[in-house]
């Protein structure tokens, strides 16, 4: 962020409230924005701090820059039981209901909810670019291929077969082989799934000409078609 703002200014919204997620406002060669990023997974309290943090922007016409790096929404007893579910909704209803330009930069991890929560692809954010060393998938290889493991061996002894360790670790290196293969930048930026690879040196200039464009997008004025259609 300090790299991106004007002056390296800062304001941070409820800085002491889940340092995980990061909120707050600052400016790009003047035009003020609200800054969305993440130290790690979200809980239940930077869900709510990003939902009406979001809010306030869209209210006050404010752009929203996301900075993706997180393994998702916190999961868990504990977490449950504090209302995960509730409080992610609120933050992803506040993505989906935002009216002002959204933009997403892939800095690093982008996995699970936490990619919708964070204004991925699938909320069709004004522009979306990644970082090359960005990551992005459902979950993380080793976690996916943890997931595998125990459902393989849960249902081999449901039919009273011992698990091969040697069979399992082949599986588990191969899942996570096969995530690591689909998961990074260049690979998901050639299947379309964001709108370039970036050198993160020039992220204050692709995010300059990115408001500058959208600006001049909301200035224009969209003419009605004033004549039929005529047969060649």
């Amino acid at each position: 962020l300090a790299r991106i703002i004007d002056d390296s200014d800062f304001l941070e919204f409820k800085a002491l409230y889940s340092s995980a997620t990061v909120c707050g406002m600052g400016a790009i060669e003047g035009q003020p924005c609200g800054f969305l990023g993440n130290n790690g997974p979200i809980d239940p309290q930077g869900a709510t701090k990003a939902a009406q943090f979001i809010q306030l922007c869209s209210q006050s016409g404010t752009p929203l820059i996301f900075l993706q790096n997180t393994t998702g929404f916190l999961v868990g007893k504990d977490v449950e039981q504090v209302g995960i579910i509730k409080h992610g909704a609120k933050m992803i209803q506040a993505v989906t209901n935002a009216t002002v330009p959204q933009i997403t930069i892939q800095c690093g991890a982008s996995f699970g909810a936490g990619n919708y929560g964070m204004c991925g692809r699938g909320f069709a954010p004004r522009f979306l670019f990644s970082w090359p060393g960005a990551t992005t998938a459902v979950m993380g290889g080793e976690q996916a291929a943890g997931t595998m493991r125990i459902v393989t061996e849960a249902a081999l002894k449901r039919k009273g077969i011992e698990p091969d360790a040697a069979k399992m670790q082949k599986q588990f290196d191969a899942v996570v082989a096969m995530f690591e293969r689909q998961q990074d930048a260049f690979t998901t930026s050639g299947l379309l799934l964001d709108d370039g690879v970036i050198d993160p040196r020039d992220t204050r200039d692709v995010l300059t000409f990115c408001l500058d464009t959208l600006a001049e997008g909301a200035a224009r004025t969209m003419r009605p078609m004033q004549f039929g259609v005529a047969r060649m």
